[in-house]
């Protein structure tokens, strides 16, 4: 198998040279960097070249690394069933570029890129529809990046009063910061929440 990806790996970086920045096999799997400025006629060309016939786009992700210029890389995985092989496509990207929609390629494309931009703000030029897909219409924020605080902006309840659904600024109670992580297997040496009423079943 990595033989075969190997040669593969050769024959990409042979036919397109202008747009592959580095290829490896890593675990028995093909990964290639390529530009930004390359990668819908890069994504095309592995869909129509003989060799390659990467028919099935199985997904689109991205992964964010905040301390590097390049903050952002959009991650595609392909799949050629006429080959039973299959490739991941990385491009890096600045916070504040706008990557190519590869709709034009594989209209499936459409909303897994909706995803990547509602989950971690990245935009795609030449998209038919780009709305977030996941969130709450008026949501803040971009859930997937590592700066996102975890408890979310705002929380979202039903009033009995208004008769309707409110959305206000996250409350946390002071015990939610606190954390010891004792198992209680282990013998806590304080009283649980609950504990009390187990005592007062045996008097």
């Amino acid at each position: 198998m990595s033989e075969a990806l190997n040669e593969l790996g050769q024959h990409i970086e042979a036919k397109r040279a202008d747009g592959v920045v580095e290829w490896s096999v890593d675990f028995d799997e093909l990964n290639v960097t390529v530009t930004q400025s390359a990668l819908v006629e890069f994504i095309d060309f592995l869909k129509t070249n003989g060799q390659c016939k990467f028919s099935t786009l199985v997904d689109i992700t991205a992964v964010d690394y905040p301390a590097r210029d390049m903050r952002f890389d959009v991650v595609y995985h392909f799949l050629s069933m006429y080959r039973n092989q299959r490739i991941r496509v990385k491009v890096a990207v600045r916070e504040d570029e706008i990557v190519p929609s590869i709709t034009s390629v594989h209209p499936s494309a459409n909303w897994f890129e909706r995803e990547i931009f509602d989950m971690f703000g990245i935009l795609f030029s030449g998209h038919p529809d780009l709305r977030r897909i996941l969130t709450d219409y008026g949501f803040r924020g971009y859930p997937l990046r590592k700066d996102f605080p975890t408890t979310g902006y705002t929380e979202v309840r039903y009033d009995e009063e208004q008769k309707r659904v409110v959305y206000e600024p996250v409350s946390l109670v002071q015990e939610y910061r606190q954390f010891d992580f004792m198992s209680p297997w282990e013998g806590a040496e304080y009283i649980l929440p609950g504990d009390n009423k187990a005592d007062e079943a045996k008097g």
